[in-house]
């Protein structure tokens, strides 16, 4: 993935990741990763300028993307090293902010759960907020509406 990752580009990658508004699980098939091929200029969200997209870029040029990449390759590490909480519950008054065209509110019936009883079971104390028209970087896309859900939460205490 990462080699085809260089070849894009860093810039063009933090792009289409940012330019992700497609509800639906997000993948990236190997030979063919982005709907358009290296090269092509793809226009950038409206909510990010193009000089913060150099700064994301740059970092990524300097880091490479494995290290984000490797978060999803031990997913399956993760829920085994984690397994000793399964069932325990979040006690504490929680705030969850997802945005209705985010891809991970629809991978793996995630909406089903947030907007159900299973999640009011794993978190009695949560308040859902699904923000509409916004995709996975909430706070960048919708930054007052955001700020307003967050702020009103904290005011609580």
């Amino acid at each position: 993935m990462e080699a085809e990752f260089a070849e894009y580009g860093a810039k063009r990658v933090v792009k289409e990741f940012f330019a992700c508004n497609t509800p639906g699980p997000l993948f990236l098939p190997k030979g063919k990763c982005f709907a358009n091929p290296p090269g092509a200029d793809i226009e950038s969200p409206p909510w990010i300028t193009d000089d913060e997209i150099e700064v994301f870029a740059s970092k990524f040029e300097k880091s490479g993307f494995t290290g984000g990449l490797n978060y999803y390759r031990v997913l399956n590490l993760n829920w085994e090293m984690t397994s000793p909480w399964t069932g325990a519950q979040v006690k504490v008054p929680t705030k969850f902010i997802i945005g209705d065209l985010d891809f991970v509110y629809h991978t793996f019936d995630t909406d089903k759960y947030v907007n159900g009883e299973a999640f009011k079971q794993d978190v009695p104390d949560v308040e859902v907020v699904v923000l509409e028209g916004v995709a996975h970087w909430i706070q960048q896309e919708k930054p007052d509406e955001t700020t307003k859900h967050i702020a009103d939460f904290i005011a609580n205490f």
